[in-house]
């Protein structure tokens, strides 16, 4: 029996495809689009069975060739670009793909665990996972939005597991082929190796230069929600997958830089913006509307859900980041 994971090659696919490893899982089925092909390094130190593109891999479900032989679903894969203007191809790939896969899951009596987004709650200040919360300001967020409306849907009598996991801003290994969808932790790193200075945006949304919030979880938190609930296919739902806690955008350069210089005293805020290691760059005219200045999950529904373990803090977490970054060539 197959273990799916979809977006193996992926920023979370990949990272979940290595933790199943590391658990001794090797028949993983890796479903994704190689284009454009870097990805794939994302997946030299990982052992799967096979690998399927994801248009190969719809057809055979729909053909019914994998009618008892697979034992769950891992659903990363998606367009993640938020600025994505093709609604159509988003809609398509985002929704349509992923109904399919729920059906199929339905069908089949197979635990189905999908990636949902933030980006649902678009300008709101209430991030609990109910209707009246969500109103998404893109049509990533849309795409995102729509299909968790269906898997409520389904929910009400539904033959096998459904969980969506709604994860804030995630960060750490194996994102570098994201390129301008990468976490800010990894534009710090590379601007300030770069450079010795890390940009960040002025002020927006009554927020002050560098002071706008987002809840920052790391790859390795976020993987341990995936395999919780892989544990635990009688728990399904819709839950939030972040720290619980806002922190600043200043807070992931001052951690980002002060790894960085490892084996140097630490510096404060003050201290980087006094010697200018931290600059500010006008707000992007293209993203005013289209900008969450602010998140915090409210993590209240995956904690009755019996998922108890700490998150690390952007200081925990970003310095962990750096040093594996620190490490590669």
């Amino acid at each position: 029996m197959y273990i799916v994971v979809t977006g193996a090659a992926g920023f979370i696919g990949s990272n979940l495809v290595k933790a199943l490893n590391q658990r001794g899982e090797t028949n993983i089925l890796a479903v994704d689009e190689l284009k454009p092909a870097d990805k794939f390094i994302n997946l030299i130190d990982c052992d799967i069975a096979d690998y399927l593109d994801k248009e190969a891999f719809l057809e055979r479900v729909v053909e019914g060739e994998f009618d008892g032989a697979v034992s769950a679903i891992l659903h990363q894969g998606a367009c993640t670009d938020t600025i994505e203007s093709d609604g159509r191809y988003m809609m398509q790939n985002n929704y349509r793909y992923s109904a399919q896969l729920l059906e199929y899951c339905q069908d089949e009596d197979v635990p189905f665990i999908y990636a949902s987004s933030a980006a649902v709650y678009g300008a709101g200040k209430v991030f609990k996972e109910a209707r009246e919360h969500e109103a998404p300001l893109n049509v990533y967020g849309y795409s995102k939005f729509l299909f968790d409306q269906l898997a409520r849907h389904r929910l009400v009598e539904r033959s096998a597991q459904i969980t969506g996991l709604r994860y804030f801003n995630v960060y750490g290994p194996r994102e570098r082929h994201k390129g301008k969808m990468a976490s800010v932790a990894l534009h710090f790193f590379d601007e300030y190796r770069a450079t010795g200075k890390v940009n960040l945006f002025q002020g927006s949304g009554g927020y002050t230069d560098g002071e706008q919030r987002r809840d920052f979880i790391s790859v390795e938190d976020a993987i341990k929600v995936n395999l919780f609930f892989l544990d635990h296919p009688e728990k399904s739902g819709i839950f939030n997958v972040g720290t619980g806690a806002s922190q600043t955008f200043n807070e992931v350069a001052v951690a980002t830089v002060n790894a960085c210089r490892k084996g140097e005293p630490n510096l404060s805020l003050k201290q980087m913006q006094g010697q200018s290691i931290i600059q500010y760059i006008p707000f992007p005219e293209m993203l005013h509307g289209k900008y969450q200045n602010y998140t915090q999950a409210d993590i209240s529904a995956l904690r009755s859900a019996g998922y108890q373990e700490p998150f690390l803090n952007v200081q925990q977490g970003i310095t962990r980041y750096v040093e594996q970054l620190l490490k590669q060539p």
